[in-house]
């Protein structure tokens, strides 16, 4: 399993998680867990999804939902797992 660590950051807006994870799935992309949460009209949401059976390169996934996100008027940060887990060490 290749884990990557996907967040996702702005204004809250209809079709968000659905153009998300219409993209990912279009890329075989799989959701192992997902959080979300809206605070006072600002959506938040992670994903943990599993990229080794992709049709993509990780690369072209994460400019992909770099666009992806400017179109959505958000934020997205798609990032493997060992390189967010040593960002975020305390």
């Amino acid at each position: 399993m290749e884990k990557v660590i996907i967040s996702v950051l702005g204004k809250d807006a209809v079709g968000i998680i659905a153009n998300v994870c219409t993209y990912l799935a279009s890329c075989n992309v799989n959701v192992n867990d997902i959080s979300q949460t809206i605070i006072q009209g600002y959506f938040n949401m992670m994903m943990i999804v599993d990229v080794s059976g992709s049709s993509k390169k990780l690369g072209d996934i994460q400019a992909d939902l770099d666009e992806l996100g400017k179109r959505l008027g958000v934020q997205v940060k798609c990032q493997r797992e060992e390189i967010f887990d040593k960002m975020h060490r305390i």
